[in-house]
């Protein structure tokens, strides 16, 4: 018994030999894994209460996900932050103490962390003007997918690939942001497509119509609609438009489908999609060497 007591005892006092000095205060093994076991459990923590809070406390409400998304992570990222404070002092850490070591990290957030920085203030400027959200159809920097998740540092979007793409948040602040879906997922598309001059206008209309009328993917309201562009070279440009809201985040599908129908459906009415062309109109044909020679003979004999 008295050698456990003397083993427990030695662990004691090895967990509690300062390694070094922080400030004034001396930071211990048993510091360490205090701080280490806490910090796990405080981002698990924060980890489940954002869950809870954009899952289930939110859930019933008629706020959409992006902004229940934002609101949780910002919440945790608070929680954090307050937790994180209050872990160093129940270690025995003076926050007054390492005023050394947040001035060095001051030195190197000034030369070495400004993209971390600059990526960090991005995120809490996303959070607040939510020029972006969780569920929206964005293209930035040549990349175009679905944002499927907002953190402090970086934007994860998710192409028709299945790509997953990490792009830094000041990316969204510094480039063109085009957000697809920002107030409403609703999209219009436009479908250019040339026909001949023979064929009349208005039954072209009426074709396309037809088409865009029954794909499942365009919406009833705003109607589809078809307008002249320009009469071309080759024949009338039209240009079908219609509005989609499941056909969003897959724009290149709805239009190789429309143009299917369109060529389906054309060639059953004997519609004629143009090609280039060009009419010769010739005034004057000059004569064969044949003709001449032929001439030169009669008036010899």
């Amino acid at each position: 018994m008295e050698q456990i007591q003397f083993i427990f005892n030695e662990i004691v006092r090895i967990a509690n030999t300062p390694l070094f000095s922080l400030g004034k205060t001396d930071v211990s093994v048993w510091t360490i894994v205090y701080l280490g076991v806490a910090l796990f459990l405080l981002f698990w923590l924060t980890g489940k209460l954002n869950k809870l809070i954009v899952y289930r406390l939110l859930a019933r409400s008629r706020i959409e996900l992006g902004t229940r998304a934002a609101m949780g992570s910002f919440i945790r990222y608070f929680v954090l932050t307050i937790g994180f404070i209050i872990l160093l002092q129940t270690a025995g850490i003076n926050l007054s103490s390492i005023t050394v070591l947040l001035g060095a990290l001051g030195v190197g957030i000034g030369f070495g962390l400004q993209t971390i920085t600059n990526n960090l203030i991005s995120g809490l400027i996303i959070f607040m003007e939510r020029p972006i959200k969780v569920g929206d159809r964005i293209e930035v920097s040549d990349i175009a997918g679905n944002v499927t998740n907002i953190s402090m540092r970086a934007t994860e979007i998710v192409t028709n690939d299945n790509i997953s793409i990490i792009v830094p948040n000041s990316e969204f602040i510094s480039q063109t942001v085009i957000n697809w879906s920002h107030s409403d997922s609703k999209i219009r598309l436009n479908f250019p497509i040339g026909v001949t001059y023979a064929e009349e206008a208005s039954r072209v209309r009426e074709v396309l119509i037809s088409i865009a009328e029954n794909h499942e993917g365009v919406l009833e309201n705003p109607a589809p609609d078809v307008l002249i562009s320009e009469f071309g070279e080759n024949g009338i440009i039209y240009n079908l438009r219609v509005w989609t809201r499941e056909f969003t985040s897959r724009p290149g599908v709805m239009r190789s489908q429309m143009y299917f129908a369109i060529d389906k459906r054309f060639r059953e009415e004997g519609i004629t999609i143009p090609f280039p062309q060009r009419d010769i109109h010739i005034k004057d044909m000059p004569r064969r060497s044949s003709d001449r020679s032929h001439d030169l003979d009669g008036e010899s004999a």
